[in-house]
């Protein structure tokens, strides 16, 4: 695509589409290097994966996601590629990407806990793939910090009914 045609698809905004291309050939180069040793040394995936297992895995996602693009202690992670726009709720933080190019496009994903998700999930997916147990483990008590959010929040709730 030529520069011209990247400021069109950009529609009046810089698109780093080289950058997000070369997030996109890592993420599919890792997976393809995952694949490669998990086969040379005989790491057996498994035939199934049961629907608690995914149910598990995709709560600890979505938490380690938003722990990644949205939490006031992980900003010194997302400072270099990212500039603070808002605060959220929560104590959560809205940043988006800065500078332009890679840096851009690297402030895009780790500002958006949906596209950090794809690559949060590839970890603890490889993660259970050759070690079961700890992928199970680490997951338990990332899907164990979204039961305690909705405590919190449900505490909260309730705290400010009362004072009413």
């Amino acid at each position: 695509m030529t520069d011209d045609a990247a400021q069109r698809y950009a529609d009046e905004e810089e698109t780093p589409l080289a950058g997000y291309a070369t997030l996109a050939a890592t993420f599919a180069a890792s997976a393809a290097v995952f694949a490669v040793t998990a086969r040379r040394r005989g790491v057996r995936l498994p035939d199934t994966v049961p629907a608690w297992d995914v149910a598990l895995l995709g709560t600890a996602t979505f938490k380690a996601s938003r722990l990644l693009t949205k939490d006031k202690v992980t900003s010194f992670l997302r400072a270099p590629f990212t500039s603070r726009e808002g605060e959220g709720n929560a104590n959560e933080v809205m940043d988006a990407g800065r500078g332009t190019g890679l840096r851009h496009a690297i402030g895009d994903l780790v500002s958006c806990p949906f596209c950090t998700s794809a690559w949060v999930a590839g970890g603890l997916v490889g993660t259970y793939a050759v070690a079961p147990r700890a992928g199970r483990l680490l997951s338990a008590g990332l899907s164990a910090v979204v039961v305690s959010d909705w405590l919190q929040y449900a505490w909260s709730l309730t705290a400010q009914k009362a004072e009413e």
